[in-house]
């Protein structure tokens, strides 16, 4: 090893070798959860999805490098456990719920933060929702695993250039996983990453943003800004189902991205687009922290304008498909 090189800058290396070779011995096994086509689906046939196993194991192994919490590692370990049961028999959403507000919970108690009642209550729902929402977001080849190397390796920058090298890496370690499984994921796709990968990396991508914060390393706005192309489209589609009355926990395809899709896009387009809006998020979110308070309004209002129009021109677009096709 090279002397100048510290032993915790190999942990992203770790995490990608890990992720890769776990995802090809798992391909050897012919005995792998399907994820079969159904009413929510955008693929044809069935496909593997045993992505996440690898991902949550390229990340402990990465963690573990890192001397992470035990704590943190058990969190992450008991989701994605739950998850795979979930993948096999289908839990309740009853019983998925409440394991991930659990989660959630005993990161708030091991983080020790005092950030009173209220404000626990605000982050505990928050991370629960994030957790949920990008499960609701991995239904189209390379969609989820890219937004875990963009998001994820924007937090790592972020901590960087904040000071935080440990925290820097560990982020970096979660993009690199995600990253060697987008490599099978990418349209077309050889796997999916299935529950066992949606709702640790859901869960990851909220815990890691409460802990910046809690660490002083990026205002709180800083991760809802860094996967709001995630939690803007999930949101408002949550809330119009909600307004027509719609059982939200059941399977659907009305998320934008579905629409894209169902619209004539291609998988590949349509990811190529997510990824291109997930950079502009990010840089605009790194950007911002370095701007005065004034600045910083200016250029979320202009982001947010921006992810408003292309909204406006993805329900356009299925308003005039859904025309063609109904008259």
């Amino acid at each position: 090893m090279d002397p100048g090189v510290p032993e915790s800058m190999l942990a992203p290396l770790l995490a990608g070798i890990v992720s890769t070779v776990t995802i090809l011995v798992l391909l050897k096994n012919f005995d792998l959860p399907l994820d079969k086509p159904n009413e929510r689906s955008l693929h044809a046939v069935p496909v593997p999805r045993i992505g996440g196993i690898a991902i949550v194991t390229g990340i402990i192994a990465a963690a573990l490098w890192l001397h992470a919490s035990p704590g943190f590692l058990a969190a992450v370990a008991a989701l994605a456990i739950a998850s795979y049961f979930d993948d096999r028999h289908a839990l309740p959403a009853s019983v998925r719920l409440a394991i991930h507000l659990l989660a959630a919970a005993l990161f708030l108690w091991l983080a020790s933060a005092s950030t009173g009642t209220t404000m626990t209550i605000v982050l505990l729902l928050a991370i629960g929702w994030i957790t949920n929402l990008y499960n609701f977001m991995d239904g189209s080849d390379g969609l989820a695993g890219g937004m875990a190397v963009i998001g994820f390796g924007t937090y790592g920058l972020a901590a960087w250039l904040a000071g935080s090298s440990e925290f820097a890496l560990l982020a970096w370690s979660i993009a690199a996983a995600s990253a060697a499984f987008l490599f099978f994921n990418f349209p077309p796709a050889k796997i999916f990453m299935g529950d066992a990968g949606s709702i640790p990396l859901g869960f990851l991508a909220g815990a890691l943003g409460v802990s910046g914060w809690l660490q002083k390393l990026w205002p709180l706005w800083f991760p809802l800004v860094v996967f709001a192309p995630f939690i803007a489209d999930a949101s408002t589609t949550l809330v119009r189902r909600l307004l027509r009355g719609e059982r939200v926990w059941q399977a659907h395809r009305e998320h934008y991205y579905q629409r894209l899709i169902l619209s004539g896009w291609s998988h590949r387009r349509a990811a190529l687009y997510e990824y291109a809006l997930m950079v502009l998020c990010g840089v605009v979110a790194l950007i911002s922290l370095r701007q005065p308070l004034v600045g910083q309004f200016i250029l979320l209002a202009a982001l947010a304008l921006t992810m408003a129009l292309a909204m406006w021109a993805v329900d356009r677009r299925w308003r005039r498909f859904s025309a063609e096709v109904h008259g």
